[in-house]
């Protein structure tokens, strides 16, 4: 909705025998602009003929007594999409409302930006790259496809089973379902239990076929994972990572992109995990043109930043208090 704000300038004199006509433009023009009246209500209201009350509206903006503002309600949330790309890392920043201080509620409200994004964004005869997680869940929630897409959807990394939003699969079956599309599966976990295992693990034929197509993708949803807080999934990711919490700081992770390690300039650590981590390589990904990711809450807004710094992402979806703690916190970093 938009107001229109007007502003009265009675800074233009008149000589004596002009007041009267003056003080009838004033009329005419608040009638008018500011209680909606149309000139033929004018004219009844002050007893003058249409055409004067025309002529009266016309020379009153000549003489500037009039200045129309509109103002928009997403205003503050444009202005903070420019502040967020002025940071650089990215090129494009969508910025929703935050709707409640509920976590759940605010990233539903970001996972339903995301998805009007998708569906804007994908052709049929596209491949869609995705990770788990509880940002690309919210995705796929709010997904309301117009029609059926001719689409294809490709775990980004290998599958972790327990929880549903850190099944790839059962996401990426999840999205296609509501696209019309086809999944196709990963098996293999998202860790092997060494980077020879790994190696092989990344070069048998099943494995191999879906990290290609992958590459291939023509669009990637991800998820920005915390590290260093409580509520952060990595830890849902591998049962030893909770008790290796010493070790991840001291490889000064900061934040998770396809469950691997970056520090604090989004550059991937050196940690054990690391290396045995089955997933697209970040150059891999890099590779992929559209890559858009997905995060609201407090203690995403310095994994954001990293991953920004880092260059990883086209795309940040967002909500307006995540926004403003990634200003904030990248002024810090100025100032210090």
């Amino acid at each position: 909705m938009t107001m229109a704000i007007i502003k009265l300038n009675p800074k233009h004199s008149a000589p004596r025998e002009e007041i009267v006509i003056a003080r009838q433009m004033h009329q005419a023009l608040v009638l008018h602009f500011l209680e909606g009246l149309t000139q033929a209500q004018i004219a009844d209201q002050l007893g003058l003929s249409q055409p004067t009350v025309n002529r009266l509206i016309k020379r009153g903006r000549q003489l500037g007594l009039v200045e129309i503002k509109i103002k928009s309600p997403v205003e503050p949330l444009v202005d903070m999409e420019e502040q967020l790309l002025a940071l650089g890392g990215i090129s494009r920043a969508i910025v929703v409302p935050t709707v409640s201080d509920n976590p759940q509620t605010a990233l539903q409200a970001v996972g339903e930006a995301a998805a009007r994004l998708l569906i804007e964004e994908i052709t049929d005869g596209d491949t869609i790259c995705i990770t788990g997680g509880k940002g690309v869940s919210a995705v796929v929630a709010g997904l309301q496809a117009p029609r059926r897409f001719d689409v294809e959807v490709i775990p980004a990394t290998g599958c972790v089973q327990g929880k549903h939003y850190t099944d790839v699969n059962h996401v990426s079956t999840l999205m296609a379902d509501k696209l019309g599309g086809r999944a196709y599966q990963i098996h293999a976990p998202l860790f092997a239990d060494s980077s020879a295992e790994r190696a092989m693990l990344i070069n048998m034929r099943s494995v191999a076929d879906v990290f290609q197509r992958a590459r291939e993708a023509k669009i990637a949803i991800v998820g920005i994972g915390s590290i260093l807080t409580d509520d952060s999934s990595y830890y849902d990711l591998h049962p030893s990572s909770s008790t290796d919490l010493d070790a991840i700081e001291r490889s000064g992770a900061r934040c998770e992109l396809l469950a691997h390690l970056l520090d604090d300039r989004g550059q991937v650590c050196d940690y054990s995990l690391n290396s045995s981590l089955v997933s697209l390589t970040l150059r891999e990904f890099a590779s992929i043109p559209t890559k858009i990711g997905v995060a609201s809450g407090p203690n995403k807004a310095r994994p954001i930043l990293s991953i920004m710094r880092g260059n990883h992402l086209d795309t940040l979806v967002t909500d307006e208090a995540t926004g403003q703690r990634i200003l904030d916190i990248a002024a810090e970093g100025e100032r210090a």
